[in-house]
């Protein structure tokens, strides 16, 4: 039994809420918000929701259709953790004010349609998914793009580079090295006490959290979030983001989930561990390799021949192609293994079948969740709907293979110009059910297209040293 309207006046009552926040996503993945006094927030505002101008939000309504509505989903409330004054939070849906239906640029609803075809195709009831974001933390952060300067630089005290740097204090000369921060303890682990505390923020807010570490470069990091539904966990990995930069900027830090913020270290992704359930069964559980079911084969299937277009969402910055580089340990490899980490799915060992789940390694934390777990989902669901076959599953080491046998595996894509053609190409299993809409998917691509060019069109510094004397 969900909330009810007067369940959360009640919860604001009990709280001593001051203000009530309206919350919903944009095309980006970037969380929005407009605050309400809670002597207007009764009944009727939490079922007929509020008024503001979609023309302000890139990619969204034109000026003259620039009226939307925001409409309060009762079951995502939570108390704001950060804020002076106590006010609780709600995740809305956006619609048409005059028909009452979802506006299909809404991410939020996107997902609300997504799991909805899974339902309405027979195949599963429910679909779980399990994101791993990683980020990393700096002291200092800054950068210039204006016609005669393109700069950045960050900084962090226990950055590897600065292991001879001068501190009033002294420099004490713990720190993890390039590619050396996977698990080490403090004082080289730093952070523990800041990533203690977003964990300690989250369990708080009622999320469901499990872990934290070092991550592998210098100053990244990562929290365990627990497996929840598509647009469940779409708007926890939301409130994950939030509570990571508020607890860092509450300690003087920054803390960022672009993919590659700096070159030679390891850059940050977001393994997005997948299943499926039917009838209270788990369907990817079976006899077939790696203790996989034949539908589970097929999701992958689906996940590799769609990697290409995936890759507009589910790694949507130019950013994400400094990670996605051949040659490295990124997974770049249209390929899936039990035994290594090196293609695009790795199946997770696991004892029970109800944990028998499949990874995707390639999507990192740039993506909009609502649309990158929808995306996600369609592709398998396209792969069990045609019985793609994902092929032999590539257990040998891939970094090592020899020439001849790497130029036979697809990789995903190259660049986000890549990833933007394969999409407008390849997007015909993402409006099945409406789902998506074609009208959303070109909004999407044009909105994303602006990016390409301006990165496209910028000089980059590291070109005046390859050229500048040329």
């Amino acid at each position: 039994m969900g909330m009810s309207a007067k369940d959360v006046l009640k919860m604001i009552k009990d709280n001593e809420a001051e203000y009530v926040d309206i919350r919903f996503t944009d095309i980006r993945g970037k969380l929005q918000h407009v605050t309400i006094v809670n002597d207007l927030v009764d009944e009727d505002f939490l079922e007929e929701g509020f008024m503001f101008d979609g023309s302000s939000i890139e990619g969204w309504k034109s000026i003259e259709a620039s009226d939307m509505k925001l409409v309060p989903d009762l079951d995502s409330v939570y108390m704001d953790p950060f804020y002076a004054e106590r006010t609780l939070c709600i995740h809305c849906a956006v619609v048409e004010p005059d028909t009452g239906e979802a506006y299909d640029r809404d991410p939020r609803g996107t997902a609300v349609k997504a799991e909805a075809y899974l339902k309405s195709s027979g195949i599963g009831d429910v679909a779980y998914f399990g994101p791993e974001a990683e980020f990393f933390l700096f002291d200092d952060v800054r950068f210039s793009n204006t016609m005669n300067k393109v700069s950045f630089e960050v900084d962090a005290d226990d950055a590897c580079w600065n292991t001879d740097a001068e501190f009033e204090m002294g420099n004490h000369g713990h720190r993890p090295g390039v590619k050396g921060g996977y698990f080490p303890v403090n004082p080289t682990d730093a952070s523990h006490d800041i990533r203690g505390e977003m964990l300690s923020t989250m369990k708080r807010l009622g999320m469901k959290v499990d872990k934290h570490h070092h991550e592998v470069a210098s100053n990244q990091h990562e929290l365990g979030l627990i497996f929840g539904t598509l647009v469940t966990q779409s708007d926890e990995l939301q409130k994950y983001k939030y509570v990571v930069q508020n607890v860092a900027h509450a300690y003087g830090k920054s803390a960022t989930f672009m993919p590659k913020p700096y070159y030679g270290d390891n850059g940050s992704g977001m393994h997005v561990n997948m299943s499926i359930w039917k009838d209270g069964k788990p369907l990817f559980a079976g006899e077939k390799y790696a203790d996989l079911s034949q539908e589970a084969l097929y999701f992958i299937g689906g996940i590799l021949k769609h990697a290409k277009s995936l890759n507009a969402i589910t790694n949507p910055s130019t950013n994400s192609y400094k990670r996605l580089i051949p040659g490295f340990e990124a997974p770049v490899l249209c390929a899936y293994s039990a035994r290594n980490r090196s293609g695009c799915v790795r199946i997770p060992w696991t004892e029970s079948p109800k944990a028998k789940r499949v990874e995707a390694r390639f999507p990192d934390p740039s993506a909009n969740p609502y649309l990158a777990f929808s995306a996600l989902l369609m592709a398998g669901l396209d792969g069990i709907e045609n019985k793609i076959d994902p092929g032999e599953a590539s257990d040998k080491n891939l970094y090592d293979l020899p020439p001849e046998e790497l130029a036979d595996i697809p990789t995903v894509s190259g660049s986000l110009r890549e990833a933007l053609d394969s999409l407008a190409a390849d997007h015909d299993y993402l409006l099945k059910g409406g789902v998506f809409t074609k009208e959303q998917i070109e909004a999407y691509i044009e909105l994303k297209m602006e990016e390409v060019h301006k990165f496209e069109h910028t000089p980059h510094p590291v070109e005046y040293s390859m050229y500048y004397s040329c």
